[in-house]
């Protein structure tokens, strides 16, 4: 068996400790000189440099790089196909039938009832009767009259 010993360490003693600093004596310090305002200096009236234009430089002729064929990677081989076949029907029982009966009438009662007499008969007069004679007959002329003569007698051959 073994025995491991912990010594526990405090406070270092009195002698070891920091003295407390003595603080120094307070010295009187003149107050700052009053503030003096200095002006901005004045604006520099120098002339800005000319502007000095720069074309471009011009396009480098370097040549295209040239053009190299990559061909499709080969299309990944399609694993086998495993026929799975379906899971077999479930033989647990049917659920048992609860029979719910018809929610019992409701208890409102029926709306009164209430009578709605015939509306009154219109007081509009009738209108007044207007007599059509009958249409007179229509004159047509009889049709003419055609003559037509009889036929000739027969011939007979002698």
């Amino acid at each position: 068996m073994i025995t491991i010993s912990l010594i526990y360490y405090h406070a270092a003693p009195p002698d070891f400790r920091e003295k407390p600093e003595t603080p120094e004596p307070h010295k009187y310090k003149s107050p700052p000189p009053p503030y003096a305002y200095k002006s901005p200096p004045p604006p520099s009236h120098s002339l800005p440099p000319p502007y000095i234009y720069k074309s471009p430089p011009p396009p480098s002729k370097s040549p295209p790089p040239p053009y190299v064929y990559k061909s499709p990677p080969p299309p990944s081989p399609s694993p086998p196909y495993v026929y799975k076949s379906p899971p077999p029907p479930s033989r647990s029982p049917p659920p048992p039938y609860v029979y719910k009966s018809p929610p019992p009438p409701s208890p409102s009662p029926p709306p009164p009832y209430v009578y709605k007499s015939p509306p009154p008969p219109s007081p509009k007069p009738p209108p007044p009767y207007v007599y059509k004679s009958p249409p007179p007959p229509t004159q047509s002329p009889p049709p003419p009259y055609y003559y037509k003569s009889p036929p000739p007698p027969p011939r007979s051959n002698y």
